[in-house]
């Protein structure tokens, strides 16, 4: 037999187009549905059973288990899920996952689907360049569909004839006959290739035809199909490692549910295979099939009454760092979405949602410590509170750049219309509320250097410079309100613009009072100054708030 490096590089060549097939048609549902699948976790609840079944409903749905853990495992570090709910999730979308084998198994083995490749290309070709979304999305999930068994077609055309040339299995036959070794011999093969290739669809792929093919004994081929629901833990690990605690607990919940499933069914391996081929009528790739979903349906079933122990074994395992020092949350950056670790795109915007609502917080905070510099006469205060408000603008900036970039990082990816329009609106908002901190940070300065000048506001200008201060944090108040909605409607656009209104017309009022109090020597000139320098950041304030509102509410206009 001969099997150059030609012949290497197609094999590769088929797998990655295999691979390209899967990306391309998971990415086509989750722009079909994307929208569906976040109401689906909106609607998520403290019921393990209801977790179990969005676990399957949205692996179904995207056709990859280690992107829905990979996003179950982001949305717990932002927050949206707790380590219960995600552990339940997990468990189904391992269920989820099998049903890429049996379409393998029951199309890519009975019927000739690459045959129907090319007409199936033709007839996504006019939905991919229609002017609806909707057909574009459709017609992306058919050249996924078609490239995904073009490569099942060539990787199995491209592996080596072995059948025909028995004697390059003769380095299996060593492993094959040692009994219950060989099967953890296998199964640590199809645990090391699942982690080679990232996919545990791909190397399932492959296992059914070397055990199609009789390449492999088929109790073998069970063997790495169960090395290969602990190989594709490992994405979801390796994403983790820069995660919160959260999210480090739900990567290791899923590495130790597979790890425990697999455990308890090599106790009972061989009469499972057995069943299983009785089952599948001596049909190698129906069986591998029907094994996979055995093993994941009956794993889940089984776990799902000790998802509490798991919770306080991921707890103990994974433990808190332990923190004394005062403000150390206030150094974080990013609260919900790490930069390294992109979940499903369309759904990672609810992680951007959550954060620009931690960012909107932070500012909020900036706005109240600027109250506490009007007010106090204490100057340890003030000068505490200013350091604070400078470290927290120091933060604002680097937020919204983290943001921001992590925003383009996304808008990479294959995205849908709306959603490409979301991440504008996001930005945008993230851009307005970086200006919101800035002028916090201004009126700190002016009040900073009304002290250095060695002046003092009379107790009127106090007086007005709250008041006017509580009318700005009713439009910052608003303005996270409006964030927290799922979809605000124009009567909020319309509650910013009557207290942006309110604003200015307080902004009018007070200066047209200055200069009568400043005709009528009411106080000095020097306090004038830093006065009409405050009442301005103050209104520019509203209308950076009344920006980020008109960007939430009219961006579908």
């Amino acid at each position: 037999m001969t099997f150059g490096i030609l012949d290497f590089i197609r094999l590769i060549g088929a797998l990655g187009l295999f691979l390209y097939g899967m990306k391309i048609m998971s990415e086509g549902l989750q722009k079909i549905s994307g929208d569906k699948m976040r109401n689906i976790l909106s609607a998520m609840t403290s019921n393990r059973f209801f977790g179990v079944l969005t676990g399957i409903t949205i692996t179904a749905l995207i056709q990859s288990s280690s992107a829905t853990t990979l996003m179950v495992v982001s949305f717990v570090n932002a927050g949206l899920l707790s380590l219960a709910q995600s552990i339940s999730v997990v468990m189904g979308a391992n269920i989820g996952t099998t049903v890429t084998a049996w379409i393998i198994s029951l199309l890519g083995f009975k019927v000739d689907i690459s045959a129907f490749a090319i007409p199936l290309f033709a007839f996504a070709i006019p939905l991919i360049f229609s002017k609806k979304s909707k057909w574009n999305n459709i017609g992306e999930f058919v050249i996924g569909f078609s490239l995904l068994f073009l490569g099942l077609e060539f990787l199995k055309s491209s592996m080596p004839d072995l059948q025909s040339n028995p004697e390059a299995l003769e380095f299996l036959s060593a492993y094959s006959d040692l009994g219950f070794a060989s099967v953890l011999i296998f199964l640590l093969i199809g645990t090391v290739m699942t982690i080679i290739v990232q996919s545990s669809s791909a190397t399932v792929a492959i296992t059914l035809i070397m055990c199609y093919n009789g390449w492999i004994p088929f109790e073998l081929a069970l063997a790495m199909v169960l090395g290969e629901n602990i190989g594709t833990t490992i994405t979801a690990n390796l994403a983790a490692f820069n995660a919160n605690v959260a999210a480090k607990r739900t990567a290791f919940s899923h590495f130790l549910f597979n790890f425990l499933g697999v455990v308890w069914v090599l106790c009972l391996f061989y009469p499972l295979a057995h069943l299983v081929k009785d089952l599948s009528g001596e049909n190698p790739s129906v069986g591998l099939a029907l094994f996979h979903s055995l093993f994941n349906i009956a794993n889940a079933l089984l776990m799902i009454w000790f998802v509490p122990i798991y919770v306080k074994i991921c707890e103990r395992v994974i433990r808190s760092p332990k923190t004394s020092i005062p403000g150390e949350d206030e150094d974080r950056h990013l609260q919900f979405i790490s930069t390294r670790m992109l979940s499903t795109s369309e759904l990672s915007l609810i992680q951007v949602h959550k954060e620009l609502g931690s960012y909107s917080n932070r500012v909020l905070e900036m706005l109240q410590m600027d109250r506490v510099l009007i007010s106090t006469t204490d100057s340890t205060e003030f000068n505490n509170t200013f350091n604070r408000i400078e470290k927290f603008e120091n933060i604002c900036d680097r937020v919204e750049v983290e943001i921001v970039n992590y925003l383009n990082a996304l808008s990479d990816g294959d995205l849908s219309s709306d959603a490409k329009q979301e991440v504008r609106v996001m930005m945008r908002a993230a851009t307005e509320i970086e200006s919101l901190g800035d002028t916090c940070f201004n009126i700190a300065r002016s009040l900073k250097k009304r002290n250095s000048s060695n002046t003092s506001f009379e107790p009127l200008l106090v007086e007005n410079l709250l008041a006017l201060h509580e009318v700005v944090l009713k439009s910052a108040l608003h303005m996270i309100e409006v964030l927290q909605m799922s979809n605000p409607g124009a009567d909020a656009a319309h509650q910013s613009y009557n207290i942006e209104n309110e604003i200015d017309n307080m902004r009018d009022d007070l200066k047209q009072k200055n200069m009568q109090d400043l005709d009528n020597h009411v106080y000095p000139y020097q306090q004038s100054v830093y006065y009409l320098d405050i009442i301005d950041e103050y209104e520019h304030f509203g209308d950076y708030a009344l920006n980020v509102v008109q960007a939430i509410v009219e961006k579908k206009v």
